[in-house]
């Protein structure tokens, strides 16, 4: 699973950066997500566009593949790997993990309580992935330095209750990646950046 060069190097940069906790308060709940890594020509990132649903307060948005814990989970890792199957059908095992990046919280009080832990993962050159209809628009590969361009950052403006506000985004295409996915990514590409592996 980590034969390719590129995955060992980011494993071994993510075993030397423990992954820090974020606070667990009343009523919180726990969720996890994948950035699930694809070794290709250049390393590609699986991301989800969520389906629509009135419900879900990140409906239609650009995600990673994941969601809240559940009581079967052992661990936020199963949470992770078992989201990730349901909704792209691309289904790993604890193996593939090569590590965590630090847990996040919704800075918005208008979202749902939650504790957010990334989980980075590895799939074969040859794993395919297919959305699933009833949870997921679309699911696509991003090349990592698609993403780490200059030209790929932008901004998003929201019309909100206190007035505008501004929010950073990754553009990829027609898609806009924002929030707290835009904020776990901030995390990886740095990463990524520091051992060499966002150029194209």
């Amino acid at each position: 699973m980590f034969d390719d060069p590129r995955l060992a190097l980011l494993r071994a940069a993510l075993e030397r950066r423990p992954a820090a906790a974020a606070p667990r308060e009343p009523g919180m709940f726990e969720a996890a997500v994948a950035i699930v890594l694809r070794p290709r020509d250049a390393l590609e990132l699986l991301l989800i566009k969520r389906a629509v649903h009135d419900a879900d307060p990140w409906s239609g948005h650009m995600a990673l593949p994941g969601g809240r814990r559940e009581p079967r989970d052992g661990d936020l890792l199963d949470t992770a790997l078992r989201e990730t199957c349901e909704e792209t059908g691309l289904c790993l095992d604890a193996a593939a993990r090569m590590g965590a990046l630090d847990e996040v919280t919704p800075s918005s009080r208008r979202l749902p309580p939650l504790v957010i832990a990334p989980f980075v993962v590895a799939a074969r050159p040859e794993a395919t992935a297919h959305a699933d209809p009833s949870e997921v628009e679309a699911a696509i590969w991003v090349p990592l330095p698609a993403l780490a361009d200059e030209a790929a950052a932008g901004e998003l403006i929201l019309q909100l209750e206190g007035g505008p506000r501004r929010f950073p985004t990754y553009n990829y295409g027609e898609y806009v990646i924002w929030g707290l996915t835009h904020r776990i990514l901030r995390q990886f590409l740095q990463l990524a950046d520091d051992v060499g592996l966002t150029r194209a």
